[in-house]
């Protein structure tokens, strides 16, 4: 119960954050950070991908549980921030879609075996998988969008999205007692089924 409690705590804390980050930013900016902000926010909720991939990524940090579920969430947001500067820069990041197509299948498989990577392996896995994420983000920025609000935005929706998938974590694990971890993982198996589906273009 003290785990969930602080679960809890930790994802109210974060939601607070992403939510006021962005006002507090245009409360000194102007109205093409707002403009770039309503794109930012928009785009990883537009792509089937994206949102698997970024929601599995709350999963497999409820199961990690401890620290990975504050830290895993927060180097996919701080690696993806990367690869968004290496788009809007024009800095080429070979094999992007495949690398995004990827991280869907291989987070979903990572749930759906429960597998208990160390922190610092978890971390890395989700953080070179960000920056496919993170590349595509940014070279599809608009162009008359400012990079700045741009940025926030895309950084907030994908810290909601993994919020969603602590969240998700956390309310099918307490389903059921006994089998609550079956359907986690039974959650991330249909994840990587609808990773190959994207990569082979039926999706």
């Amino acid at each position: 119960m003290r785990h969930l409690s602080r679960t809890a705590l930790l994802a109210a804390l974060a939601t607070t954050l992403a939510t006021t980050l962005p006002s507090l930013a245009f409360a000194h900016t102007g109205v093409g950070d707002t403009h770039g902000f309503t794109h930012g926010f928009g785009h990883p909720l537009g792509g089937l991908d994206h949102m698997l991939a970024m929601v599995t990524v709350g999963i497999f940090a409820w199961q990690l549980g401890g620290r990975a579920i504050w830290a895993v969430p927060a180097t996919f947001v701080a690696l993806m921030a990367v690869g968004g500067a290496l788009g809007i820069s024009g800095v080429d990041v070979p094999f992007v879609e495949l690398g995004i197509g990827l991280s869907v299948v291989v987070l979903g498989a990572v749930v759906a075996f429960g597998l208990k990577a160390p922190l610092a392996v978890a971390m890395a896995v989700v953080g070179f998988f960000a920056i496919f994420h993170g590349h595509a983000h940014g070279a599809e920025m608009p162009a008359d969008a400012s990079g700045l609000g741009y940025g926030l935005g895309f950084m907030t929706a994908t810290g909601l999205l993994h919020l969603a998938g602590i969240g998700l974590g956390m309310a099918i694990g307490r389903f059921g007692e006994t089998h609550g971890e079956k359907y986690v993982r039974g959650a991330g198996a249909a994840v990587a089924v609808a990773g190959l589906a994207l990569l082979g273009g039926v999706l």
